[in-house]
């Protein structure tokens, strides 16, 4: 009956204002509805050892955990507010009251109660926070795995790509030496100028020159890498020389936004915090309010003075104590004033998280979009251009193309080779993206749903 006096805070669930639907077009081939497991659906195992390497050697992670631990500890603390408190006591005194007393020992133990009604329900407000609080720190747990394995993803496939980068600058360096050593022989025998030789000179220069360039980023590719992963480098490099490398996965996506917001970790915590600025509030108003204790204690007591014992049984019910507030220079309507300043901060940054998510999913989707969209002319333009290389590369051989034409030639091909493995990488990196959008499999607790409903 009393609980009917609980003050009520603030709406703990608002609208976060989403969209209704998305504006960039989504995939149509996505299969793969669980993204928990996502690393899990295609053929390159490497990887998700990498992802379950480099979640356990985390600091973030580990941070998140220990938020976790404390988040668990302080709803134990805020819940035990709302039962009563037990206290054991004992001591022993030996005294001479120079009384007609003789000299004696008292010695007594009891047990204290002590319990304070939550009359307008400002204990169940900060248990209700650090709920709220404690929900947040296992989003953010989750949110910390996914950002780990989204960074380990986007170096692995970076490091991939950069290892078909060096093929493709491997070869083009053995070309342009082989066409600099056949340009010298020419030479010598007076079919070429000296101009022609400096220049197949210097294109071989330039191309072991990027081969060098190329070797020395796939290097450093694989020292972040294995810092990521905390796996010594000669064992991550003996792991990527077997793995099979494949593409990412595909990924479904909801139609509705908020469908897909739902399953992102950050929107919950900040949904959360919310909530436990809400549960603030109601704290900061129920402290201007009466507080009601009532207390009592049970216990046995014995005297023992020239040889003799008294022994005796005591208990209290009481007091019935309750405390109004009568002044104190406005500190406790300042606190209400306060906490009412965090809630809406606290939707503030709800509804900018929401944006932000939305924002994510939607360059992720555009970014999906426009790299399939390329990915033919992308591929038509490497077939066209290394035919033509290769037809150019027999008429110089047979005297009737110039060096200029071939070096053209050579330029346009390797920049449609490399065109197609940035594509490639844009888009893998495109999938990572959409996966860490779409909360990365997370699913948000019922009851915190239920609340929140």
């Amino acid at each position: 009956m009393l609980s009917a006096c609980a003050v009520q805070g603030p709406a703990a669930h608002v609208d976060p204002l989403a969209p209704p639907q998305w504006q960039a077009p989504l995939p149509h081939n996505g299969s793969q509805a669980d993204l928990a497991t996502w690393w899990r659906g295609q053929a390159d195992g490497l990887l998700v050892q990498l992802i379950e390497s480099a979640q356990s050697a985390s600091p973030t992670v580990a941070s998140a955990a220990s938020r976790i631990a404390q988040s668990r500890a302080e709803r134990v603390a805020a819940g035990a507010a709302l039962a009563p408190n037990v206290d054991a006591a004992a001591s022993v005194n030996r005294s001479n009251q120079q009384s007609a007393l003789p000299m004696g020992t008292t010695s007594q133990a009891a047990l204290n109660a002590s319990w304070e009604i939550d009359l307008f329900g400002a204990n169940r407000a900060a248990r209700d926070a650090a709920q709220a609080r404690l929900e947040s720190a296992h989003a953010g747990w989750h949110d910390a795995r996914v950002s780990v394995a989204a960074e380990v993803a986007n170096q692995y496939y970076g490091l991939r790509a950069c290892e078909q980068l060096l093929a493709v600058a491997r070869q083009d360096a053995v070309s342009r030496a082989d066409t600099a050593r056949l340009t010298e022989l020419s030479a010598t025998a007076g079919f070429q100028s000296p101009a022609s030789l400096a220049l197949a000179r210097a294109s071989a220069a330039d191309g072991n020159s990027r081969y060098i360039a190329q070797r020395a980023a796939c290097d450093v590719d694989v020292k972040v890498l294995s810092a990521l992963t905390a796996i010594a480098e000669p064992e991550l490099r003996q792991k990527l020389g077997t793995a099979v490398q494949a593409a990412a996965p595909a990924i479904a996506i909801p139609v509705l936004p908020a469908q897909t917001l739902s399953q992102r970790p950050d929107v919950f915590t900040a949904e959360r915090e919310v909530a436990a600025a809400s549960a603030d509030v109601g704290n900061a108003q129920a402290q201007r309010y009466p507080r009601l204790t009532l207390s009592g204690s049970v216990g046995v007591a014995n005297f023992r003075a020239a040889g003799d014992s008294t022994s005796t049984d005591t208990w209290t019910i009481g007091p019935v104590a309750i405390s109004v507030p009568v002044f104190d220079a406005g500190r406790r309507r300042a606190n209400v004033d306060s906490a009412n300043a965090r809630y809406d901060a606290a939707v503030t940054s709800y509804r900018a998280t929401v944006r932000q998510a939305v924002s994510e999913v939607e360059q992720a989707l555009v970014n999906l979009d426009s790299t399939a969209a390329r990915a033919g002319d992308a591929q038509t333009a490497l077939d066209g251009y290394r035919a033509n290389y290769t037809a150019v590369d027999d008429r110089y051989r047979n005297g009737m193309a110039s060096l200029f034409e071939l070096e053209d030639a050579r330029r346009t091909r390797l920049g449609a080779e490399q065109t197609v493995i940035n594509l490639q990488r844009e888009r893998s990196a495109a999938w990572v993206a959409l996966y860490r959008a779409a909360g990365g499999g997370w699913t948000a607790p019922a009851t915190a749903l239920a609340a929140a409903n």
